[in-house]
């Protein structure tokens, strides 16, 4: 018999506020005395499935994980039951699966992370809870309130990207994947390059600051974990759960923005129609819908909605939603390690594309193309896929952004090429603006 553990009490208060955008700008520059930070906005989307517009948490205490990542996590959360915020890295598929990671690593970030929040802020729209672990919320708050940024006013240096490989190179990769996708040994595989920026001297909330304000996404995420930072301007949800139902949404499609009216709205409908696009998406809904049925109730996986075109400031996405309902036996741990890394980012077949991915990337991805997210007291969560993504290392000074497309037998690699260069464009004018404009919101 399951024993049945109660939720771990904290304090709490509810503040109706009016600024939603300065109360959050102002708790996260509050926060950053803290060794971790998870900050979580949907820039004011509330998108289907959504409950939070925001949320910010913030702790010095973090979590081990050692032999079985997903399992524990799920062990921890179900002996203390109480709020954990995280991340997970793309190479905890060497836990799940028998794969290696031996590429070059320049940002050293924890496979998994998660962290217990000493305070939580979350604001879902109209009134912002703060709940403390041991801290009086009132005490909190005013302390927010009566904060001043000590931010260093200084100009970043050094913030062009370059790339780690060649268009050549590039090109000559996406041939010899085509070439293993007409022998048979994948149908689809997810490729990614990375742009680095060595001895870059930014301010990380600044860095973020920036890049939201450019790409406005549903997914955006800062994150530190002590010398490590993450800001990710990401359109895609990997998965939710609320109650026994987990729903997953991968992007497979992308298209570029036009000022002019009329031309937007033709690439728009050219994106939605489009054969190629379509036969992407769709071969990563099938991977999602059989990542899902294995810990899943019998006949409960549903495709939601397929080739759904959602637009955001930088690009137009298709984007499908698949759920299912956790079946008696499983919990959302497996659902979890059955599901990861996402197939938006991987391929299909999802073990030959990760090997395939393995030995043409020439750099070891990380947190890139892993999640974070937040799991809630009740055991609900909500996990974003980390793309559009700039990584700071404030120790090394290094920065990247990786970005990267679905390979077919239908790519045209100049087009690929053309597509990282569009994912890559609104973090390169995101920093451009920093050397440009020293005071960005």
């Amino acid at each position: 018999m399951k024993i049945a553990h109660r939720i771990a009490p904290r304090k709490k208060i509810e503040i109706l506020i009016e600024e939603s955008l300065d109360t959050f700008e102002q708790i996260l520059s509050w926060a950053q005395q803290f060794n971790f930070i998870s900050a979580l906005n949907s820039n004011s989307h509330m998108v289907e499935y959504g409950e939070y517009e925001w949320l910010i948490a913030v702790g010095n205490h973090s979590l081990d994980f050692e032999n079985a990542p997903f399992e524990e996590l799920y062990q921890h959360w179900d002996l203390k039951r109480d709020w954990l915020f995280g991340q997970l890295a793309y190479d905890l598929k060497n836990t799940i699966e028998d794969l290696e990671s031996n590429n070059s690593d320049h940002h050293h970030n924890p496979d998994i992370h998660f962290f217990i929040p000493e305070t939580v802020f979350a604001f879902d729209g109209k009134q912002l809870v703060i709940e403390c672990l041991n801290d009086n919320p009132n005490e909190i708050w005013d302390r927010v309130n009566r904060h001043q940024s000590t931010a260093d006013s200084q100009p970043p240096t050094s913030l062009n990207f370059k790339p780690t490989l060649s268009k050549e190179e590039y090109l000559e990769k996406i041939k010899t994947l085509q070439n293993h996708i007409q022998l048979g040994d994948i149908y689809e595989v997810n490729f990614c390059q990375e742009f680095i920026a060595e001895n870059a001297d930014v301010e990380p909330l600044k860095m973020h600051a920036a890049l939201n304000k450019k790409t406005r996404a549903p997914f955006s995420t800062f994150q530190k974990n002590n010398t490590h930072y993450l800001s990710s301007g990401s359109p895609e949800r990997y998965m939710r759960k609320t109650g026994n139902t987990v729903i997953s949404q991968p992007i497979k499609g992308t298209a570029k923005r036009s000022q002019n009216q009329a031309e937007d709205l033709a690439i728009k409908k050219a994106l939605e129609s489009s054969i190629k696009e379509r036969a992407e998406n769709v071969m990563i809904v099938d991977l999602v819908r059989n990542d899902l049925s294995i810990a899943a109730a019998d006949h409960s996986v549903r495709v939601e909605e397929l080739f759904g075109v959602y637009t955001f400031p930088t690009v137009h996405q298709l984007i499908s939603t698949v759920s299912a309902e956790i079946h008696e036996d499983s919990n959302w741990g497996e659902v979890l390690k059955h599901s990861f890394p996402m197939g938006s980012m991987t391929g299909a077949p999802k073990v030959s594309a990760m090997q395939l991915i393995e030995k043409y990337e020439i750099f070891k991805r990380g947190l890139f193309s892993g999640a974070v997210g937040y799991i809630t007291p009740l055991g609900d969560f909500d996990f974003n896929v980390i793309i559009r993504s700039v990584l700071y290392n404030s120790k090394s000074k290094y920065l990247s952004a990786p970005v990267g497309g679905a390979i077919t037998i239908l790519s045209k690699p100049e087009e690929e090429y053309e597509e990282c260069m569009l994912k890559l464009k609104a973090m390169q004018q995101a920093l451009e603006s920093l050397k440009n404009n020293h005071k960005v919101r």
